[in-house]
C-alpha cells in the first residue's frame, strides 16, 4: 500500500537524519579506532615499545576495536540507506555504491584481524607460544599491526568509489543540494588518491588526503535536517531522474535477478511512493 505524499516525505527526511548521524558516528569512531588509539600504541620501528603499550594500556586497545565495529555497524546501515535514498536517481549506479560501501566494510573487518586478534593471541602467554622469544614475539606484533595498517591503506579505493557514486547520484537527484554532493565526490577521490598512490607512488601517500571527506561529512548532517531541504519536490525529481540518469547496460539474467531480488526494498522505498 501506497504512502500520502507527506508521510513518504516524512519518511525521507527521517532517513536522511539517520544518514547524517550515522556518518558522524562512523567519522567519530573511525578517527578514534583508527587514528588516536594505534597513534599512541604503536611505535613504528620498536617491537618492545609497541608491546609495553599494548600491555600497560589494554583498555584503550580494546575500545580501539570496539569504536571499529560502532564504525563498521554505522557504515552497513549507510550503505542501505543511500541505497533507499538514490534508488530513484538510477537503481543500478545506487545499488553498486551499496556494494562497494559493504565491500570495503569487509575487507577492513579482515584487515581488524591483524589489529586485534593475531596481537591479542601473541601476547596471551599460551604454553604453545613458549617456542617464540619475548623478541620475537614482540616482532611479531608489530608486524602484524603494520600488516593491519597496509592492508587498510590498500582498500580504502573501493570506500572512495562508494562515495564518488552517491556523490554523483546526490548531484543528479534534484532533492540532494548538488554542493553536498560534489563535497562526497570529492571526499571519495580523496580515499581512492590515498591507494592508488600507495601503490604507484608511496612517496606521495599520504592519510591527509582522507581528510577531503570532513567537508561533506559535517556538511551532511545540518544539511539533511535543515527545513529548506527538506521542502524539496522529492517526489516529482525522481520521477524525473528514475529513467533518465546513468544508465546502466547489465546483463539480462543478472537485471533479472537484482530486480527479484530488491522488489520488496523497491515496494517500501517512500521515495519511490512519493513519485505516484
Amino acid at each position: 500500500m501506497e504512502q500520502p505524499p507527506h508521510k513518504a516525505r516524512a519518511a525521507v527526511n527521517a532517513y536522511a537524519r539517520a544518514a547524517g548521524a550515522l556518518f558522524f558516528v562512523s567519522i567519530l569512531a573511525g578517527g578514534f579506532g583508527e587514528g588516536y588509539a594505534p597513534g599512541q600504541l604503536m611505535v613504528s620501528g620498536d617491537a618492545a615499545a609497541t608491546v609495553a603499550n599494548l600491555q600497560s594500556h589494554d583498555m584503550l586497545y580494546r575500545l580501539s576495536f570496539a569504536a571499529y565495529l560502532a564504525e563498521a555497524l554505522a557504515d552497513i546501515a549507510l550503505a542501505v540507506i543511500f541505497y533507499v535514498l538514490l534508488e530513484p536517481v538510477s537503481r543500478g549506479m545506487a545499488l553498486m555504491a551499496a556494494f562497494f560501501g559493504l565491500l570495503s566494510t569487509a575487507l577492513y573487518a579482515a584487515c581488524e584481524i591483524f589489529y586485534f586478534g593475531l596481537p591479542h593471541l601473541l601476547l596471551s602467554g599460551a604454553p604453545y607460544l613458549n617456542v617464540f622469544t619475548a623478541a620475537q614475539i614482540g616482532a611479531l606484533v608489530l608486524l602484524s599491526l603494520k600488516l593491519f595498517n597496509y592492508g587498510a591503506g590498500l582498500f580504502l579505493i573501493f570506500y572512495g568509489t562508494g562515495w564518488i557514486i552517491r556523490g554523483i547520484l546526490m548531484m543528479r537527484s534534484g532533492y540532494f543540494p548538488k554542493l553536498l554532493g560534489l563535497l562526497m565526490v570529492l571526499g571519495g577521490l580523496g580515499f581512492v588518491a590515498r591507494t592508488l598512490t600507495a601503490v604507484l607512488a608511496p612517496q606521495y601517500s599520504s592519510n591527509v588526503m582522507l581528510m577531503l571527506m570532513a567537508p561533506g561529512g559535517v556538511l551532511l548532517g545540518p544539511v539533511a535536517a535543515h527545513p529548506g531541504c527538506r521542502s524539496r519536490e522529492v517526489g516529482s525529481a525522481a520521477r524525473r531522474l528514475t529513467a533518465s540518469a546513468f544508465p546502466v547496460a547489465w546483463p539480462s539474467a543478472v537485471l533479472s535477478k537484482i530486480a527479484q531480488a530488491s522488489a520488496p526494498m523497491r515496494a517500501a522505498n517512500p521515495l519511490r511512493n512519493a513519485s505516484s
